[in-house]
């Protein structure tokens, strides 16, 4: 399905969804405009799939690399990425579901982009031909989506404990008390971060903040006020908005805000949905 038209961004959705745990996007720059993104944390693992003549430039906490496709897990910085003429598929991934489609723990990826090619060797390579050589969107996606399937494993799930949090985490908004998820799984809080960091990058108090901050963007791009934001998210208040801003996006609210305004990162934000994103009412911390 193709979004509304642009004049310097040609954007697309599947008619149908991915695999469970999974969405995915394209984009093309027709207008030359290119790409120039400030990318914060999100709740999901992200691949990045370029299947153009031009490289994206990413810039993060490895350094700065050329690259034709990259995999970032539950990033704990923000990171840039530019492209002279982008044409890329995008895929976000449920952190439980990393595993079985990527073959990788998402605590193996770092603070840093992962080349495509590093991931899945030469199949990387072939699937950007792939992707260049199909004439629709569709036909793109479908090569996404097989290309997944062939990957899955199913059997590779984090523990039910870990699954069990991080639903709590992502139904609260972020807002859950990890001690009160500890207790409903009959782990101590240290067995709870240990499994959850290695199996979903993140400790469980990392994760609730990363998914709060998440919730607190959509308020923030909606062009609520800061303070409004703080107070709806569980943010103790407005200072407290601020600190966690900065440390996912590394930026002011504001700033965070200004960054929403090009046409494809507008875009972009609007071809997500609400994959991902979250309002859920507040509970006790």
């Amino acid at each position: 399905m193709r979004l509304e038209p642009g004049v310097e961004w040609d954007f697309a959705v599947p008619g149908e969804g991915g695999p469970s745990g999974a969405a995915i996007i394209g984009y093309r720059d027709v207008g030359g405009s290119g790409l120039d993104l400030r990318v914060a944390g999100t709740a999901a693992i992200t691949v990045v799939i370029g299947f153009g003549d031009s490289e994206v430039i990413v810039e993060d906490a490895v350094g700065r690399r050329a690259l034709g496709g990259f995999v970032v897990g539950l990033p704990v910085e923000a990171m840039r990425v530019r492209s002279e003429r982008a044409e890329c598929v995008e895929v976000r991934l449920s952190p439980v579901r990393a595993y079985s489609l990527l073959g990788v723990a998402p605590s193996d990826f770092g603070r840093g982009a992962v080349a495509l090619e590093d991931l899945w060797g030469g199949r990387a390579r072939l699937l950007r031909e792939q992707l260049a050589a199909g004439r629709t969107w569709d036909e793109r996606f479908a090569v996404t989506k097989s290309f997944l399937a062939q990957c899955d494993r199913s059997m590779r799930t984090p523990d039910p404990e870990v699954l069990h949090g991080w639903d709590r985490i992502v139904a609260s908004g972020g807002q859950v008390r990890i001690g009160a998820i500890a207790e409903s799984v009959g782990w101590s809080r240290k067995r709870l971060g240990a499994r959850f960091e290695s199996q979903i990058g993140l400790t469980p108090k990392r994760a609730a903040m990363l998914v709060r901050f998440r919730s607190a963007v959509d308020g923030l791009v909606a062009g609520r006020a800061a303070a409004d934001v703080a107070m709806e998210c569980g943010y103790t208040d407005q200072a407290h908005l601020c600190r966690d801003v900065s440390i996912f996006a590394d930026h002011t609210p504001g700033a965070l805000r200004a960054h929403y305004l090009p046409p494809i990162a507008r875009q972009r934000h609007r071809a997500w949905g609400e994959f991902f994103q979250y309002g859920a009412e507040p509970v006790g911390r």
